[in-house]
């Protein structure tokens, strides 16, 4: 019987059931693992995944299946699935052990790409509120772009592609907040070095306009005419319809400013990137 890899199954939302008639037909709790051949064991872990949902109870087959036939097809089809089962049970660091033991013993196999990518998946899940430590943001970043990197033309690169940028602009949204933070107390030095940072290291997220034009703020109550204004115009000329853009060119109207590059600021020096479309 063709076995159909799990990174397959995953992807494709559905986990195989095929021949469920057949798949240990007088599997009991109280008969012994023993006296069922591998794929039995395994198509009972899978059946129990796809209709019970409970992948604790699952993952009990598939480990058995490594433990009673070691060393075969099956046995490494079920650590593949025992990865997956544990994720599915929100238990990370046990789906990231799994899959790193498949890497360790079929680091060729087909289905290397997936168990990398659950790694990957492990970690991004985790990732909390964004009040939380980021510490596993970056792991989820750096993990992802192994599967980018490793497997560059895989289905799983290119979701990783999308869940990088996800994780990326939630680094972001981090620094806003405590920016935020530091600008609402008139703390307008430590809220200048977060807004900073999104504009030179998270140019590409949804928070760079509003970074920006918190940058506007904190100049402006520091008396900094001159990169209030040079921000003001970086922030025009990417984000001329943004709301944000209408907040800073009144703030800059009120003092009888107006958004233009001025001085030999950092933010200038990015506003002469930017003309010469070496930036954003």
């Amino acid at each position: 019987m063709a076995v159909v890899t799990a990174g397959a199954r995953v992807l494709g939302a559905m986990l195989l059931a095929a021949t469920v008639s057949a798949c240990a037909p007088g599997a009991t709790r109280d008969a012994p693992m023993e006296s069922y051949t591998a794929e039995e064991l395994y198509k009972r872990g899978e059946l129990i995944l796809e209709g019970d949902g409970k992948p604790k109870e699952a993952l009990r087959y598939f480990e058995e299946v490594e433990r009673i036939y070691p060393y075969t097809e099956w046995a490494k089809r079920a650590l593949i699935m025992q990865a997956f089962s544990h994720h599915k049970a929100k238990e990370y660091e046990e789906a990231r052990v799994a899959a790193q033991r498949f890497l360790d013993f079929y680091p060729a196999d087909e289905d290397a790409a997936y168990a990398l990518y659950l790694m990957a998946l492990s970690y991004y899940d985790q990732i909390e509120a964004v009040g939380r430590d980021q510490g596993l943001t970056f792991q989820a970043l750096q993990s992802m772009r192994d599967v980018i990197e490793t497997y560059p033309d895989s289905d799983y690169a290119r979701s990783a592609i999308l869940k990088f940028e996800l994780a990326f602009d939630h680094l972001a949204a981090k620094e806003m907040e405590i920016g935020r933070y530091y600008l609402k107390r008139g703390n307008y030095t430590a809220a200048i070095n977060r807004f900073r940072t999104v504009v030179q290291d998270f140019q590409t997220t949804t928070h760079t306009a509003e970074a920006l034009h918190r940058l506007v703020e904190c100049y402006l109550a520091l008396g900094l005419r001159d990169e209030a204004q040079t921000a003001g115009a970086i922030l025009g000329y990417n984000y001329q319809s943004s709301p944000f853009y209408q907040d800073s060119f009144n703030l800059l109207k009120k003092q009888g400013l107006e958004p233009e590059a001025k001085g030999n600021s950092w933010l200038a020096s990015i506003y002469r990137q930017m003309i010469k479309g070496e930036w954003l």
